[in-house]
């Protein structure tokens, strides 16, 4: 009987958000007040029934700062570090892979050699053998078959040299198919039992497949058994976590059978193994028995029982199952938010607050990419901040205003998800808007527009909002929606095509509309600017309507054209009518300089006008030509960290 008492606190669960750390977390928390768990966000489901909220600590370890400030606070004695990532088969991420699973364990073991501690166990995983499955021993070679089996082994290999060399009491516990309460419904164990429960089963891979189950209880007393039995001479090493006995998906499917007493046989084959699936998986577990005085006791139908009970009196099954990681990413429909962001420091926090509310309830992947454009405020802090809370937002800081299409390009350019929406930092495209978008999307549209079906502004500018849409869509070469900005979703094939366009003096809307594809508009009503005072202007509104119609309209240039015709006619019409009343009628033919004059400035004005107009296509040919980049970067804001780049 293990004597938890026995360990030396305060106790640190890493990851006790997930399967394994809530488990461990609540059979320590029953007796102990001085044990903390780590969860990367508020209010996770697994431990919604803990009273002492305070002990569970909201931190994102990827950030080297708040792993230093978790230790420093926490002053951990025995720390169980359940953190990993690429276990399902829907985290496919190599980087996250790699830095969740070794760069945060070597940050902890860099702390760690510094510090004095009772003990520090790893959670590994049986995935470090890869194909060399069948009963290894803990020093047989392995065969890693993915990213996730090679993150594990470099892993283990790093806790080897800590606890070899450097003498840190560390382990490294390599576990099996671990299955019980809390485990995340989408596998196989709890759709067994859910199906049992209703007399049938879930679709099976092929029979012959094998797994070594091992109950989850009897893994959370392995940690505990780590932390208290292990011995100088086997620092760093690493022990199997299995039942040590192999079942294979046909027996339990009988187990389940007789277990839960389903008058009919299952049925094998009606789904497809995964890439890393293999016959003949289960563990060797000598080393454990009989270096950490453990082994399993709960045998696989009695699991299957306490599974039942636990599903029982859960929640209904829907509702657990929306809970499954792979309805949190749902990578079908990600996007990525690009936020433009210019003297918005009092917006930003406000904006992503009602993103991130908006998004959670839509269970897609989504990254936030906020652009400082050469904010003068400190908009590069506010970003900061918010990116060392939330791995999810980057930030961008340009050298100096480059202007908002500048802005979204940059964010388009960096983009990962498969699709991007282009919001103005200040709050006035309404977050509230992109649940319609996506659903749009969904239908089959690949462009998602806002019509400003209204806006809070002066009388005046409504009017000339609405008059230089509709002279734009007029003008244009293509049909370019009226009442239409840049608030939309876009489609990642639509994007690509968007950013080939080498242009530098860029009209996004206008080559939104260009592109092509098929789009549609959402009527929504655009507020006034949230904080502080809008940086647009008569002047720079009138520069705007200039870009889009010289951007994507020749009839300046044909009113000329035709301008010159008139004029011509005009002229060639008075010179006659001039010499046929100096010929017939003298006396009554116009005289004097007056007549010079009108025409000196009737045609003068033309020339001009002429002039002014040709010279603003070639103003845009010459900055074409000068090919300058369309913005700088100064940094990237990530992880809460700023780091400057050259390019």
């Amino acid at each position: 009987m293990l004597d938890l008492m026995k360990l030396r606190g305060p106790i640190l669960i890493l990851g006790a958000s997930g399967f394994i750390g809530a488990n461990l977390f609540k059979k320590i928390n029953a007796l102990r007040n001085d044990v903390y768990g780590t969860s990367s966000k508020e209010n996770p489901w697994r431990l919604s029934d803990v009273e002492n909220k305070e002990n569970i600590l909201i931190f994102n370890l990827r950030i080297n700062e708040n792993l230093h400030e978790l230790f420093e606070k926490i002053q951990p004695q025995t720390i169980f570090n359940c953190i990993a990532y690429g276990a399902y088969h829907f985290e496919d991420n190599p980087e996250l892979i790699y830095e969740t699973n070794f760069l945060i364990t070597l940050r902890i073991l860099n702390y760690l050699e510094k510090n004095k501690f009772s003990a520090y166990i790893h959670s590994g995983s049986s995935s470090e053998y890869g194909d060399n499955s069948a009963g290894p021993c803990e020093n047989d070679f392995p065969l890693p078959n993915s990213h996730y089996a090679v993150s594990k082994v470099a892993c283990a290999n790093l806790i080897l040299f800590y606890g070899k060399k450097k003498k840190l009491p560390i382990a490294n516990l390599r576990l099996y198919s671990v299955y019980g309460p809390l485990e995340d419904p989408s596998r196989l164990i709890p759709n067994i039992v859910h199906k049992a429960l209703e007399n049938s089963y879930p679709p099976f891979v092929n029979k012959n497949i094998s797994r070594d189950f091992i109950y989850i209880d009897d893994v959370c007393n392995a940690f505990i058994s780590a932390a208290l039995n292990l011995e100088e001479d086997s620092y760093g090493e690493s022990f199997n976590i299995g039942f040590g006995k192999e079942v294979t998906i046909e027996k339990i499917a009988y187990e389940a059978k007789a277990a839960f007493a389903i008058p009919a046989d299952p049925i094998f084959g009606n789904t497809e193994s995964r890439h890393w699936d293999n016959v003949n998986w289960f563990a060797n577990i000598e080393k454990t028995k009989l270096k950490l005085n453990w082994q399993p006791k709960t045998s696989l139908q009695q699991g299957l029982l306490k599974t039942a009970d636990w599903l029982k009196a859960s929640e209904n099954w829907e509702s657990l199952e929306k809970k499954s990681k792979k309805y949190v990413l749902n990578k079908a429909y990600s996007t990525s938010i690009i936020i433009a962001c210019y003297k918005d420091n009092l917006a930003i926090p406000l904006m992503y607050a009602r993103l991130t509310e908006t998004l959670s309830q839509l269970n897609i992947e989504y990254e936030i990419i906020f652009v400082n454009d050469g904010s003068p405020d400190n908009t590069e802090e506010v970003i900061k901040n918010i990116s060392a809370r939330d791995p999810n937002v980057i930030g961008i800081t340009h050298s100096r205003n480059f202007g908002s299409q500048a802005a979204f390009q940059s964010g388009m350019k960096i983009a990962r998800m498969n699709s991007c929406i282009l919001m103005d930092g200040d709050l006035q495209d309404p977050p509230e808007i992109i649940p319609q978008f996506i659903e749009k999307w969904k239908e089959g549209f690949d462009v998602v527009f806002g019509i400003r079906v209204k806006r809070e502004a002066s009388f005046f500018m409504q009017i000339a909002y609405k008059l230089f849409y509709r002279i734009f869509s007029y003008f244009s070469y293509v049909y370019i929606p009226k009442d239409a900005g840049d608030f939309s979703l876009i489609d990642k094939k639509v994007v690509s095509w968007i950013l080939k366009f080498s242009e530098r003096d860029v009209f996004l809307r206008g080559i939104r509309a260009f592109v092509g594809f098929k789009q549609t508009g959402i009527c929504y009503l655009r507020p006034e600017r949230a904080f502080g005072k809008s940086t647009n202007n008569l002047i720079k509104n009138l520069n705007w309507a200039k870009k889009g119609i010289l951007s994507f309209s020749y009839v300046p240039l044909s009113f000329l054209t035709f301008c010159s015709i008139i004029i011509f006619s005009i002229s060639l019409l008075l010179s006659l009518v001039h010499i046929f009343l100096k010929l017939i009628f003298p006396e009554i033919a116009p005289q004097g300089i007056t007549t010079v004059m009108l025409l000196v400035i009737f045609f003068g004005s033309s020339i001009l006008i002429s002039v002014a107009f040709i010279g603003e296509y070639i103003a845009k040919i010459f900055e074409e030509v000068k090919a300058r980049p369309k913005y700088i970067r100064k940094s990237i804001i990530q992880n809460g960290s700023i780091k400057n780049i050259s390019e």
